[in-house]
């Protein structure tokens, strides 16, 4: 499979779990450490990107998604790079930060795997 490919898919099983299959128990609780919803919503991740990369490739993967979702990572960034945390756009900043570090986890695996 191209890297075109992996990453295209990779997206859409990543939309898929994250929009799709992750009810108000996972949204709530994913940001808990060692909370069962968030290694339950990984887990789903993980499922899904088994459609698309080895399932080594996909395991890591919904570790990565855990480890995102925790949220530390994503504070530090909005802390350290001063991004909006108030106001009308702080959701939309919080959202889509979240999303684009997913994405990005997806292409670096795409390009790792890619074939020539």
């Amino acid at each position: 499979m191209k890297s075109t490919d992996r990453l295209l898919w990779g997206i859409m099983a990543h939309l898929s779990a994250d929009w799709l299959l992750q009810n108000q128990w996972m949204a709530d609780n994913k940001s808990t450490v060692g909370h069962p919803a968030g290694i339950l919503h990984a887990l789903i991740h993980a499922l899904a990107l088994t459609l698309v990369f080895p399932r080594r490739v996909a395991l890591l993967l919904g570790v990565i998604h855990y480890i995102i979702d925790l949220r530390f990572l994503l504070r530090w960034w909005r802390e350290t790079f001063r991004q909006t945390t108030t106001g009308p756009a702080a959701l939309h900043v919080a959202i889509w930060s979240d999303q684009t570090a997913h994405f990005l986890t997806i292409a670096a695996a795409a390009l790792l795997l890619r074939k020539e």
